[in-house]
């Protein structure tokens, strides 16, 4: 899916991250989000290295990135931390400077680097969230029903680990399956890929860790910056029905409130952007990245 990549295992003062990197020009780094890998770049990768030097990464605990084991503050989790990974990955790979694309918990990590990190992201995009603050603060029925996993998951180690445990397979596959045209959207290989790292015992673990980090030490963080705004080149791209228009909010308006110089447009389709429209999603970040 990454022909002309090369694989590689960088390690961080944290963990170790895995990766794929190829192609030419300014360094682009792809973060994808739960509960998937950098293989969710597969459909766009292989575009956006034509013009960019392409790094899609997994997460720290996600993937065949190493997954250190949960502390009692989460600190571990948090997208400081995980940030941090990324930071160091594009550092170690002679990337000073670097674009960023990233989707779900990989656009939450990305929004914390370039608060901790402003002077390496040189522009951000973000795909189908809202700052994590925000999602807290406007909980209602919709968002109670539609992320009903953000409130199962951080629940109390060892309880959703023991639930999802017992059936893995099944969750990660029904997160795919309940997708518009999923079969067209989520090829099989790419699919068993998912299921291959999150059903590991530690995958699991790590994921419930970053949901922790997200209703927690996250918004401690978060609470810290309140009323900074990023003063980078913010694109932000969501479905119409995805995550972040749950609750009626104003996606730009919203982002406005936290950065100064914010672009984007709702795509006429779900939550996985890259997956159901690559080809809207590419344009819109080769003509963002330039």
């Amino acid at each position: 899916m990454f022909e002309g990549f090369q694989r590689e295992q960088v390690t961080t003062g944290g963990t170790t991250i895995n990766l794929v990197h190829g192609g030419a020009g300014p360094p682009l780094l792809l973060l994808h989000g739960y509960p998937q890998t950098h293989t969710m770049w597969h459909k766009i990768a292989p575009r956006l290295a034509q013009d960019f030097t392409v790094v899609a990464s997994d997460l720290r605990g996600y993937g065949d990135s190493g997954k250190p084991p949960g502390d009692p503050e989460h600190v571990t989790y948090s997208k400081r931390a995980m940030a941090q990974d990324q930071v160091e990955v594009m550092e170690q790979l002679g990337h000073r400077e670097f674009f960023v694309a990233a989707h779900d918990r990989g656009a939450r990590v990305a929004h914390r680097m370039a608060l901790d990190h402003p002077q390496r992201v040189r522009k951000l995009a973000l795909l189908d969230i809202r700052p994590t603050r925000d999602m807290y603060g406007h909980v209602g029925k919709e968002m109670a029903t539609g992320a009903w996993h953000w409130f199962f998951l951080i629940q109390p180690y060892d309880f959703p680990e023991r639930i999802l445990g017992a059936s893995a397979d099944y969750y990660l596959r029904s997160r795919f399956q309940r997708v518009a045209g999923a079969e067209g959207v989520f090829p099989p290989e790419v699919v068993d890929e998912y299921a291959r790292c999150f059903c590991d015992p530690a995958a699991i673990h790590a994921t419930c860790e970053d949901y922790r980090a997200g209703a927690s030490i996250d918004l401690v963080h978060d609470e810290a910056d309140a009323g900074r705004k990023l003063s980078l080149p913010l694109l932000v791209l969501w479905g119409a029905t995805g995550g972040a228009t749950r609750g009626g909010r104003d996606v730009l308006a919203v982002w406005r409130e936290y950065a100064s110089d914010v672009q984007g447009r709702e795509l006429p389709c779900g939550h996985y952007l890259a997956e159901e429209m690559p080809d809207e999603v590419y344009t819109a970040l080769r003509g963002f990245f330039g």
